[in-house]
């Protein structure tokens, strides 16, 4: 068994730590850490001390951990003092220690994390704040807080996840109602930062590493961008002009209602156009991840027009004719909307069918009109029944002097 042992540190040349920490400091062999951790606590270690830089890949770090010779079989229990930020288990690498090494026996002295420093210099508080890290992590769970309004938002930074790159995604997004608060070298009292900023002050800031930040709205309660359940026809950019080359707001409530979106987690939309069903799914579900796919390349100023009008950041894009698109590195879908197949509905849904989730569903609204030289009701059973799919019972509907519409659903 291994046993670690994690202490929390922050970015003060000169750490204090309580007499039980600096007694484990002083007995210790083994210890691990970044380089900065190293640098502040090197004058702590033993004279024999044996140190593992924490870098990545992480699967290495752990190698070298499992080959520490205390560690080999027969040799009794050995022990690892880990030097972490902050908190160790806020995003932190007594997490990390917990997944690579579920039966490791950990112990964590821990202090206070960045965000909560940041918070305490601003007399801030921060019970009701949402946390986000975008340290090594995509923009999901920030577009997420940003979607569903929260009034105070704590993010993990990196480098590529920098303060003036996040205020530039709310600005586009229209989420300008807030002012930022950036943290730096938190902790330091030599190169300790605290600056507040709107957020176009805050594009163009440049900050050191390491930082964190916090956003805070300038309204009491903030309503969302659109307040409407079922976004305007009107007020969406269209391809050509085109009104019909929508899918139309009733219409497209129906169809996220069949896709069942509460409980799903990834939503591919086939054949997007305008994107209206992917933006009113993002807004609706922020839960979702959405991965949008369109054959016609002039849609995709089209999307993010939209996307930005309506506040939807986080739709992921794909150009190109989905038979050949690459789906290997995509994650797998549990609910599908194909809005356009160009007569290879089969096909798509073949393709489809080979990521598609267990409990997955398959969508698609089918319009009889006379000018159609294809019915795609009749591709859609013919498919079905080729593939062994079953059918959920239909929706018919008709808007106006409009040619009716069936909503359909299959599934395993």
């Amino acid at each position: 068994m291994i046993r670690f042992i994690v202490i929390g540190i922050t970015d003060n040349p000169q750490p204090w730590f309580t007499p039980e920490v600096l007694e484990i400091i002083k007995n210790g062999k083994v210890f691990s850490g970044g380089k900065r951790h190293h640098e502040i606590v090197a004058p702590l270690l033993p004279s024999d001390a044996q140190w593992i830089d924490i870098t990545v890949p992480l699967d290495d770090v752990f190698k070298q951990y499992s080959q520490l010779p205390s560690f080999g079989e027969g040799m009794g229990v050995g022990c690892i003092i880990v030097f972490a930020s902050g908190d160790p288990l806020f995003f932190g690498f007594a997490n990390t220690i917990k997944r690579k090494i579920p039966e490791a026996d950990i112990v964590v002295y821990p202090t206070f994390n960045s965000l909560q420093m940041l918070a305490h210099k601003l007399v801030m508080p921060y019970h009701d704040m949402r946390i986000v890290s975008l340290t090594g992590r995509p923009w999901q769970e920030f577009d997420r807080a940003l979607i569903e309004r929260a009034d105070k938002i704590g993010i993990l930074t990196d480098r590529e996840h920098t303060p003036s790159a996040i205020a530039q995604r709310m600005f586009e997004y229209g989420y300008k109602d807030y002012q930022m608060h950036i943290g730096e070298h938190l902790g330091n009292p030599n190169e300790e930062k605290v600056t507040t900023l709107s957020l176009e002050e805050a594009t163009r800031q440049e900050v050191s590493i390491p930082n964190c930040v916090i956003v805070e709205s300038l309204t009491s309660h903030l309503l969302p961008l659109t307040s409407k359940f079922g976004l305007p026809d009107t007020e969406f950019t269209l391809l050509d002009g085109r009104e019909k080359m929508i899918t139309k707001m009733p219409i497209r409530l129906l169809t996220l209602q069949a896709l069942d979106l509460p409980k799903r987690h990834v939503l591919w939309d086939i054949g997007f156009c305008t994107g209206s069903v992917s933006i009113e799914a993002r807004l609706q579900f922020p839960h979702l991840q959405i991965e949008a796919f369109e054959i016609r390349p002039e849609c995709e100023v089209i999307i993010q027009k939209n996307s930005r009008r309506f506040g939807a950041p986080g739709i992921n894009v794909h150009i190109g004719n989905f038979l050949t698109t690459d789906i290997s590195e995509l994650p797998h879908p549990d609910a599908v909307f194909i809005g356009g197949h160009g007569g290879c509905l089969k096909e798509i849904m073949v393709k489809v069918l080979t990521v598609l989730a267990p409990e997955g569903v398959i969508v698609m609204n089918s319009v009889v009109a006379p000018k159609v030289l294809t019915d795609s009701r009749q591709l859609w059973d013919e498919a079905c029944a080729e593939l062994g799919l079953r059918h959920d019972p239909p929706i018919r509907i008709q808007l106006n002097d409009n040619h009716p519409i069936t909503i359909l659903r299959c599934r395993r």
